[in-house]
This record gives C-alpha cells, sequence and structure tokens, in this order.
C-alpha cells in the first residue's frame, strides 16, 4: 500500500466518522489502530536500506526467466572484449576468451521509487536467473561470471557481465603457408525452441584485446550478421600469420639442402664421396619433413602447398642419389646391369697373368735355341699384349668420358628442372585457386523438445 492510498483512505474514514452514521466507540477505535499501522508499515518501508531491499528481492527467489505473452527473451549486449589466446595449427582450432556485457529486464526484480528510495541495488548471481550464451561453433566453451555480483535498477534492467572461454573449429586456407590471411568466426547467439527463444541484440562496440599470439597475429573483429537468416550473429576475427619462423624453420632448410644437391654434382662420383653426400641430404632432408608433419594438417579442403614443395624435393633428392650410385657402377664396371661380375683391370690382369706367359715364352725361345722362328713369336705375343692394354685402356677411358657426359647431362636436367619448379611454384602461389566456407555450422533443424529447461542456475 502507497503512502497516497492511505492518505486517501484515512480521508475517507474521517469523512465517514463525521458523518451523520454513528458507530459504537470500539469499532472507530479499531479502525484507527488499523491505519496507524499501515501508515507505520509504509514508513518503515521507505527506512529500508540497500540490503534490505537486496534480501526481499532475493526472496523472491527468481531463478526462471522473464517470460512474455510470446515466451520470447531479449538480451542486449551493449560490449564485447574479443581476446585471441592461441591458434593450433595442426588441428585448426583457435582458443578465444570473450568478456560479454549484457542488459536484459525482469518487471518483478523492480520496484517504484514511492516504495524504496534507491535507483539500483545489487543482488548475488547465483540468486536470479541469468541469460545462457550460445556458441554454435564452438567445440568446448566455458562461462564463468565477471563478478558474482549483478546491478539490478528500479525499472528492472539488470546489468550483468560473463566471461567466455571457448575452443572454436574453423578452417583457414592454408594453402600458401606461412603467407596466409584467413578469417575465424565465433557465432554468438541466444537459443531457440519450438515457440519460445532467446534472442540476443549485440552491439557493434567490439574491442580487440592483444592480438599477437605465437606465429599468430590477430589483425581485426568485428560482429556480423547472416543476411539470410536472423538471429544469426558472430564475430568475425581476421587472422594472419608471422611467416618468419616457418620461413626460417622449413622454406629457407629446404631451399639450401637443394641447393647443395645441385652443387654436389661437382664432385668426382667414381671414389664414392658425392654418394655419402647424398645419402646425407636425403636424411636431413626427411628430418625437416617430419618437422612439417607435426605442425601441419595433413588433410582438409586446402593442403598447404609445402606439403607438395617436400614431396617434389625429396623426389628430386632421392632421384639425384640414384643416378649418382649408377653412374659410379658404370664408372668402375662400364655396365649398370647389377648381375654382371665386375671386370678386373687390366693392370691387375698383366700382374698375375704376364709372368706366366713370360715364362712359357723364355721356355721355348731356349728350346729352339735362338731361331728366328721362336723370336718371332714371342714378339707377336707381345704385341698383341700390349695391344690388348691398349685397347682395354681405350674402352675404360671412354666408358669413364661417356659417364661424365651423362652426368653433366643429368646437371643441366636438374637445373632446368628447378627453374621451372620455381617459375611454377610463383605463377600457383598468386592464383587464388583454393576457397574455405567457414560458414557452413549452422544447425537449420528446429528441436522440438517440449521438456527444455528455460532457466539457468550456474550451481
Amino acid at each position: 500500500m502507497t503512502l497516497y492510498s492511505t492518505y486517501c483512505m484515512m480521508q475517507f474514514v474521517c469523512v465517514f466518522l463525521g458523518s451523520k452514521m454513528v458507530l459504537k466507540p470500539s469499532i472507530s477505535t479499531l479502525i484507527l489502530i488499523m491505519l496507524s499501522l499501515t501508515v507505520m508499515t509504509c514508513g518503515n518501508s521507505t527506512d529500508c536500506d540497500r540490503r534490505c531491499l537486496a534480501n526481499i528481492l532475493v526472496k523472491k527467489e527468481l531463478l526462471s526467466a522473464p517470460q512474455g505473452d510470446n515466451c520470447t527473451i531479449r538480451v542486449n549486449i551493449t560490449s564485447i572484449q574479443y581476446e585471441t589466446l592461441s591458434f593450433d595449427t595442426k588441428e585448426m582450432q583457435m582458443n578465444s576468451r570473450i568478456k560479454v556485457n549484457m542488459q536484459w529486464k525482469d518487471s518483478d526484480l523492480g520496484w517504484t521509487n514511492d516504495t524504496y528510495r534507491f535507483p539500483t541495488v545489487v543482488l548475488p548471481v547465483e540468486k536470479i536467473w541469468t541469460p545462457r550464451i550460445v556458441l554454435d561453433n564452438a567445440v568446448e566453451t566455458t562461462t564463468e561470471p565477471y563478478t558474482n555480483d549483478v546491478q539490478v535498477r528500479r525499472d528492472g534492467v539488470v546489468e550483468h557481465s560473463v566471461i567466455l572461454f571457448t575452443t572454436v573449429s574453423c578452417e583457414i586456407n592454408l594453402f600458401n603457408y606461412p603467407y596466409v590471411f584467413g578469417e575465424c568466426p565465433v557465432a554468438i547467439n541466444g537459443w531457440s525452441q519450438k515457440s519460445c527463444s532467446l534472442t540476443l541484440s549485440i552491439a557493434n562496440n567490439v574491442t580487440l584485446i592483444s592480438g599477437s599470439r605465437g606465429e599468430w597475429q590477430t589483425l581485426s573483429v568485428s560482429k556480423n550478421e547472416d543476411k539470410t537468416q536472423e538471429d544469426r550473429n558472430y564475430l568475425f576475427v581476421t587472422l594472419s600469420i608471422n611467416p618468419f619462423g616457418a620461413f626460417v624453420t622449413l622454406i629457407l632448410p629446404s631451399a639450401l639442402i637443394m641447393f647443395a644437391d645441385l652443387v654436389s654434382f661437382a664432385l668426382p662420383f667414381e671414389g664414392g664421396e658425392r654418394n655419402s653426400f647424398k645419402v646425407t641430404l636425403v636424411l636431413s632432408f626427411t628430418m625437416f619433413l617430419l618437422i612439417l608433419n607435426e605442425h601441419l594438417p595433413n588433410g582438409g579442403n586446402c593442403s598447404p602447398l609445402l606439403h607438395y614443395h617436400f614431396s617434389f624435393c625429396l623426389v628430386c633428392l632421392v632421384l639425384s642419389m640414384l643416378i649418382s650410385i649408377v653412374l659410379t657402377r658404370l664408372s668402375v664396371d662400364g655396365s649398370i646391369l647389377p648381375c654382371r661380375r665386375v671386370k678386373v683391370h687390366p693392370t691387375l690382369d698383366t700382374q698375375t697373368h704376364g709372368s706366366l706367359d713370360a715364362e712359357k715364352d723364355t721356355g721355348v725361345i731356349e728350346k729352339k735355341c735362338g731361331g728366328v722362328t721362336s723370336e718371332q713369336a714371342a714378339l707377336q705375343k707381345i704385341v698383341k699384349f700390349l695391344e690388348n692394354m691398349k685397347k682395354d685402356d681405350k674402352q675404360t677411358e671412354d666408358t669413364m668420358a661417356f659417364s661424365y657426359r651423362l652426368d653433366k647431362m643429368f646437371f643441366y636436367f636438374f637445373v632446368f628442372i628447378y627453374i621451372s619448379y620455381i617459375i611454377i611454384l610463383i605463377c600457383i602461389t598468386r592464383t587464388d585457386i583454393c576457397k574455405v566456407n567457414n560458414l557452413d555450422f549452422w544447425d537449420d533443424s528446429e528441436r522440438d523438445d517440449d521438456n527444455f529447461d528455460y532457466s539457468y542456475n550456474p550451481d
């Protein structure tokens, strides 16, 4: 009962008692006592402090959502503070911290100026209903109140802030890694059921905090809406990669290894030094390939071009090593067939078998007592032996010359392949041949769960 209504009632009673109607003294006294108690009660309500008012509102136990005739709850998001905590390139997941400041109206929490003189009061957050924000594309979300209290105004408007720690799965076009610019949406919405819903009205007051996290940098964040469907709001986070780390760790070592393999053609292949060097290069490149597989995703719509680059480099290194091994065998044996018997060098054949032939020739000469025929036969054998040695040396020289010609041809072949590859790689990186759709996570199905709990209690 307000003071004005009490005053009117007292005026009515006074007029009534002052009329010609005569009441008993006991009844008049009782009416006056009741009016006095009412006035005292109203006077005490105006003397109630903020804690008293808060306790009165808490005793109402308003733990359910304020529901109007259309069963729709509207919450105004006044401001958002966004911060990117980390981005996992391997899993394509972004960890974020989002502070959301919100307002909504609950008429049951209001009071009039005549009853209580305070414009605002503070209530415990667990004693009233608070809206629950839904992130449609989140893998995991943890919601914490920014403070343990909420502020309630006289008109029933509640002001509250929450902190959202969320992990969002979003696919970014990594085709030109590490030179990447991409967008990652964070869908912030209420909930919608068959006939009831919680609608968020998000202002454009979005602030970015601390945009640099590791190799990823947050360039900007803005609030967007899906034009084709209502109540679909999302934060559009623009990200980029600092290419220095990936360039030093992956791109530069691969280029240096390929250059070292090309320069290794200057080493002689017949001694085996080149083969050992090329095997070392292949093993070193395999180590960098393992680092690449641990850092970048292996699948997706836009697989990084760096995977294809490392595959091409590995094939070229292995092919260069096999060519060097084949040329080494060709220079030693004169053939590339693995089942052919190794030919003994002519100088070794001369040392082993030349002495026996010499002894036989000497015996023949001695038996024929220095005849002319024996001398001619011995000279013919010596001439034939020298001709065979010369023929074998000529064949060895021809084989070596052929091997060196092949080695030079393969060198120019790899130079041509590498130059062509660089030109093709530059052309591919300058074309936009891969596109990613990050807004395909919306759920268009209507849930028909009539037993859904519309209230939210943090406990």
